[in-house]
């Protein structure tokens, strides 16, 4: 994968980034990393007893306008390090007694991230590598990490070109990220699981309804359950938060409710999911509970 002429993402700047030119992500030579930590709330089959083992990458190729990390996503915040360095910093996640390696907004560092990984596992490194991603993906870079991955952990954001436009300047976000979960359920294959119900390979799929929106968000599960079914997992997420810019669209800025959040959980059991992750409460840190016998909302 070439970062003198960069094409990692859809976006497909073209630039040098070997030789100090920066594309739409903003990213360089180097990886930067904001936050290195052991993350008690993501979905309990990647966070596991003792949590994920999460690796906050800084810059983002989309550039959403209601991000909650903007500080990291959108002004870079963080440090660089060589390759070397990030496969110490998976060993150690490791040594910390992290349940998984989850590589948060990794796309525009790819190619660093393999390099990092091969040296972290020839030093030992046996934790399932968890794929955070936008899914704004091209197919040809989650080709790429057939060898590297072993859980995608894509967020399927939008249907609507013009939502995709309007809150992440990117109005291909579906039939991109649409091509792109597909190849990643081909590399990854059906879910498996340990017995500490820690998924070790397979594709979990994270939606988060946004306010005003809860009719998308059904044709997005309408879509998923279509083309993938019970092949994946899903994860759908209540925790929208008016932050960065959101007072900018005040159609956006507000807190779900309740109801729009239930209506698009009811839809996804109404349509057949059985194995399906909701959130109790309102706020990021609430906890994510796993429906997996159809029944509804409780």
């Amino acid at each position: 994968m070439n970062l003198s002429h960069c094409e990692l993402c859809p976006r497909r700047c073209g630039v040098d980034r070997m030789h100090g030119t920066t594309g739409y992500c903003g990213a360089g030579a180097l990886a930067r990393v904001a936050l290195v930590s052991l993350h008690q709330w993501e979905e309990p089959c990647i966070a596991g007893d003792c949590g994920a083992g999460t690796v906050f990458f800084s810059h983002c190729n989309l550039g959403c306008v209601y991000c909650q990390n903007y500080e990291i996503s959108h002004d870079g915040h963080g440090i660089e390090i060589s390759g070397e360095r990030l496969a110490e910093v998976f060993i150690e996640q490791q040594t910390r007694g992290a349940s998984t390696l989850d590589l948060v907004t990794p796309t525009h560092y790819v190619p660093q991230i393999q390099e990092a990984l091969g040296v972290a596992r020839n030093r030992g490194l046996k934790l399932p590598v968890v794929y955070n991603s936008s899914a704004y993906e091209t197919v040809e870079t989650v080709e790429a990490l057939r060898d590297c991955v072993d859980v995608f952990l894509p967020d399927l954001k939008y249907i609507d070109a013009e939502t995709a436009a309007r809150y992440s300047n990117a109005p291909d976000y579906f039939p991109v990220a649409a091509a792109a979960i597909t190849k990643m359920v081909e590399v990854a294959g059906t879910p498996i699981f340990d017995a500490d119900g820690l998924m070790r390979r397979g594709v979990l799929v994270r939606h988060l309804v946004l306010p005003g929106r809860r009719r998308e968000s059904m044709r997005i599960l309408d879509w998923l359950w279509k083309n993938l079914g019970n092949q994946i997992y899903l994860s759908l997420m209540n925790q929208f938060t008016p932050m960065h810019r959101t007072a900018e669209y005040p159609e956006i800025n507000r807190r779900l409710t309740t109801f729009e959040y239930d209506s698009v959980v009811n839809h996804a059991l109404d349509l057949g999911f059985t194995h399906c992750y909701i959130q109790e409460g309102h706020t990021a840190s609430e906890k994510f509970v796993p429906r997996f016998d159809g029944s509804g909302v409780k």
